[in-house]
């Protein structure tokens, strides 16, 4: 077992850090050392335990319902309100679509409006369960449009979206005006503050002017808030709230029509790991509210810090001014941020590129978290130095070659034979012919970038596929 272990250890040793404020993206590092390793160790106490059934493992009801009521007291929600955790934002918003239709059976063909920025989740969950995305156009600081959001809205739309804030960009959308719209119409509003409710909830206490977003907005019927981003928590930990039990319920999954148990869910999940709760309502019991305010400080410092600096280096710009803690950038015609983000990694920062959007540029994300704070000089300098390594090349082109490739394929009839030469032609199939991970990415994100939203989608489904592949020993 030892040799599995340290074989383990070296598997680990190729990805990016997990903690050190240095990966800005898919991780929060909130730098508190001991409250990440007792939250380890609770992860790894109930690492056995499902929740499933509650009479079975009753701690786990007595942690969850304790998480929920501390979330419950950061958005304002009225002693009405329950809430349920789950794996993550993406099912938290899944449940939040798919009991916003339940809720509504006699509508048969359902709609749910949102902005072009709410987070692709929303498509996804549209995509499982026949709702169809009205998509509204957002203005030009990529909030959406209270007129167009209220236009949109029609006898067959069971719910509407809004972002706090959208994970592209780190803006807040007028909420305030979107739950007023929604209430008139009579249909729900749901928020999604996953990655941003934690750390917004602290931001007044600390003196921040904060737009509105939470329950204390009439016609805010949901919201989903992650704990494993600005709540600090180990990974696989969610909560979707309610302003109701009513409004839940739908949520909720029954079934005693076989022999074994009657299957009871309140997620997705059937088995439903103890672990990741755990960890959770360790890690929130450990810093409670006057640490979240620190933490929140520190983030929100943070983010200050890197705005200001960023106006001092020649060939990036903001995207938007940020509402929160994300930081999206954009580059200007001397350098492209596909090898701004190759040149950060060279200097050991994780920075994650966004692509082309309805005109708009592509842009450079920035999860700032607590941990950065400390190292904001160090990542400014970085990115200094990455987007003059960035002008000294130029802008990455596509090759003529594979972009004559690109130029013949449609979405639809993608091929493993046009895949396969598209591999080869991007030196990305390995001496063998399988696909392999590059170690610069600003080639093929250029690529990318230059094959549209569809054909974008139906490449990197076709790469993944063979990226996962068994290996047999």
């Amino acid at each position: 077992m030892s040799g599995a272990l340290s074989r383990l250890q070296e598997l680990q040793a190729q990805d990016r850090p997990t903690h050190g404020g240095r990966t800005l993206a898919y991780v929060f590092d909130s730098g508190l050392e001991e409250v990440d390793r007792l939250a380890a160790e609770a992860v790894a106490m109930y690492a056995g335990t499902n929740g499933l059934d509650p009479s079975a493992f009753p701690s786990m009801l007595i942690m969850e319902n304790e998480l929920v009521g501390f979330a419950c007291d950061l958005v304002e929600a009225p002693p009405t309100a329950v809430g349920t955790v789950t794996s993550g934002g993406t099912e938290s918003i899944m449940l939040a679509v798919q009991g916003a239709r339940d809720a509504r059976p006699h509508i048969r063909k359902p709609t749910m409006v949102l902005p072009a920025t709410a987070h692709a989740s929303f498509l996804k969950a549209a995509a499982y369960f026949g709702v169809e995305p009205v998509l509204v156009p957002v203005d030009q600081e990529f909030r959406a449009e209270v007129g167009a959001m209220a236009h949109a809205m029609s006898a067959d739309t069971v719910l509407a979206v809004a972002s706090a804030p959208s994970y592209a960009h780190g803006v807040v959308d007028p909420i305030a005006w979107l739950g007023a719209a929604a209430l008139a119409k009579g249909v729900p509003l749901h928020v999604d503050a996953c990655i941003g409710g934690w750390i917004l909830a602290y931001a007044e206490r600390i003196g921040r002017v904060k737009p509105a977003w939470n329950f204390s907005v009439p016609g805010v019927t949901s919201i989903s808030v992650d704990l494993h981003k600005y709540g600090y928590t180990p990974k696989g930990a969610s909560i979707l709230l309610h302003r109701t039990p009513a409004d839940r319920k739908p949520t909720y999954f029954a079934s005693a029509a076989w022999p074994g148990y009657t299957m009871v869910n309140t997620t997705m999940q059937s088995t439903k790991p103890g672990g990741p709760l755990a960890g959770a309502w360790l890690t929130v019991q450990s810093i409670g509210h006057e640490g979240y305010l620190d933490l929140a400080r520190s983030c929100l410092g943070a983010v200050d810090l890197i705005v200001a600096g960023v106006d001092k280096i020649e060939g990036v710009d903001l995207a938007v001014r940020p509402d929160s803690s994300l930081v999206a950038l954009v580059a200007d015609d001397t350098c492209d941020v596909f090898t701004i983000a190759d040149e950060m990694a060279e200097r050991g920062w994780y920075v994650q590129p966004q692509m082309t959007w309805h005109g708009h540029p592509p842009t450079l994300h920035l999860s700032v978290s607590a941990a950065t704070l400390p190292l904001v000089d160090e990542c400014l300098e970085a990115l200094g130095e990455s987007v003059a390594a960035a002008q000294e090349v130029g802008p990455v082109e596509v090759d003529r070659n594979i972009l004559k490739i690109l130029r013949s394929l449609r979405p639809e009839k993608l091929t493993d034979a046009d895949f396969d030469a598209l591999l080869q032609a991007a030196g990305l199939a390995g001496d063998t012919g399988v696909a392999t991970l590059p170690k610069r990415m600003a080639q093929i994100n250029v690529l990318l970038n230059a094959s549209g939203p569809a054909l974008r989608e139906a490449l990197l489904v076709a790469y993944l596929d063979r990226l996962f592949r068994p290996v047999r020993v």
